[in-house]
């Protein structure tokens, strides 16, 4: 602190905590010649501090310079580009006797970008809503191939909003030219092959095909690609021919019985039907059902009368080995043998029998006719 000031001499003052100077008022005094201070007003009054930033509006231009507001100060917003003013509201703040700012309730709302037209053979993604600042993504369906921005922003474009970009395009993948094949063709040859689009192949005359006849256009990420290598055309007498595997037939395997019916003869005993059961040879996988031979018992029992019933043989048979069907041929032969010989032995039984209880009737007979 100084005591005395020489004439001429200025001194400068600063505003207390909670003050502000006002602006375009003097804070210095100077030493007159009069040895008085010259004349000075009011400098430091309270203020609000800068009003708050919005990130939807700013400040109106006559209030942007500002950097004193003292208590009652009224100042204005307006909308960000990309929002526009909602009508019913206004964008005022006030400095009130606390020294803060009156709320400002929210009157400007987001800009709509205008609808995205439709992508053909594609889509696009709205992730939430196309006003400003949303993003929106774009893919393709399967088959095709995006070219272009794989998303884009809506933004500010002049005085109002617009997508940031170009929207791509979705264009078809194509496989290569499907390859050739010797001795042989594309039935049906096309400048070009899409997606899932095929191409059949077919040998020239006295040529196998071998392998799949057709090929089909598929994706290897967005890369088409064929689904496998192309056939061969082989010459006829050059294709490997398959060797039917061989069959073991076991020696032992389950039979079915083959049943033979001799209905009773005219001899005075009576007798039921004899069964007899041959086991029967069966070849597998071949079925039989059980085989009947009814044969009357009398004197003569021709061969030729028996009614035999050979198996059908499938292809399946037909591809075993040759043993396999001697085997069968053989034992059917010994079953039909085995059945002629107990039907001899029978009718030979029956005969000799009738012959003997014939003479035992005749001796009684004269016996009984001789005088005592």
């Amino acid at each position: 602190k100084h005591t005395k000031f020489a004439h001429q001499s200025q001194v400068t003052y600063s505003c207390n905590k909670g003050f502000k100077q006002i602006p375009d008022k003097p804070n210095t005094v100077v030493c007159l010649e009069n040895d008085q201070w010259s004349n000075y007003e009011t400098f430091c009054n309270k203020t609000c501090s800068a009003p708050l930033r919005l990130n939807y509006a700013s400040l109106k231009k006559e209030y942007r310079n500002m950097n004193f507001f003292p208590i009652g100060t009224t100042v204005e917003f307006e909308c960000r580009p990309g929002f526009q003013k909602v009508t019913s509201r206004t964008g005022k703040s006030t400095c009130l006797e606390e020294l803060v700012w009156s709320p400002v309730v929210e009157f400007c709302k987001k800009r709509a970008c205008p609808n995205p037209r439709e992508l053909k053979n594609g889509h696009i993604n709205i992730p939430t809503d196309i006003l400003f600042g949303s993003e929106i993504i774009f893919s393709c369906d399967k088959g095709y191939k995006l070219v272009g921005v794989t998303s884009t922003f809506c933004s500010i474009t002049g005085n109002a909003v617009d997508w940031d970009d170009v929207f791509p395009v979705c264009t078809t993948i194509f496989c290569p030219d499907p390859p050739k094949i010797n001795n042989g063709r594309i039935r049906e040859e096309s400048d070009s092959y899409a997606y899932r689009q095929s191409v059949t192949y077919s040998c020239d005359q006295g040529f196998i095909l071998v392998g799949n006849s057709s090929v089909h256009c598929t994706l290897n990420g967005e890369v088409g690609e064929w689904s496998s290598a192309p056939p061969k055309c082989i010459e006829r007498h050059k294709v490997p021919t398959k060797t039917p595997p061989e069959v073991d037939i076991p020696s032992t395997m389950p039979h079915e019985s083959t049943l033979i019916n001799f209905p009773s003869t005219r001899a005075p005993l009576s007798h039921k039907p004899t069964t007899v059961k041959v086991p029967g040879t069966r070849v597998k996988p071949t079925s039989h059902k059980p085989t009947e031979v009814k044969v009357p018992a009398t004197q003569h029992v021709p061969v030729s009368k028996t009614t035999v019933r050979h198996p059908t043989r499938t292809s399946k048979d037909r591809g075993e080995s040759n043993s396999g069907g001697d085997h069968f041929i053989y034992g059917f032969v010994a079953v039909i043998v085995t059945i002629d010989s107990i039907i001899l032995i029978k009718t030979l039984w029956w005969t000799i029998l009738s012959s003997n209880r014939s003479s035992d009737l005749q001796g009684k007979k004269k016996r009984e006719n001789v005088p005592e």
